[in-house]
């Protein structure tokens, strides 16, 4: 009797690991590249958001030069 519990206990184990490895992935290689490029995305939505209203980086007090100046 000790046999059978053995060989299901051993199939069990190559079950669960080929479960591991399939979740391994599709984490790896489909949910955090997307995770990752939303990130991104979001960041740089929220900059350009910023940006609509704020206006962009940079000195926004100086004046154009005059025409025919030195500058």
């Amino acid at each position: 009797m000790a046999e059978p519990a053995a060989i299901l206990e051993q199939t069990s184990f190559r079950q669960k690991r080929r479960r591991e490895l399939l979740i391994f992935v599709v984490l790896a290689f489909g949910i955090w590249p997307i995770v990752a490029v939303g990130t991104v995305a979001s960041y740089g939505f929220a900059v350009w958001a910023y940006q609509i209203v704020y206006g962009p980086p940079g000195p926004h007090d100086i004046a154009p030069a005059r025409p025919n100046s030195a500058e």
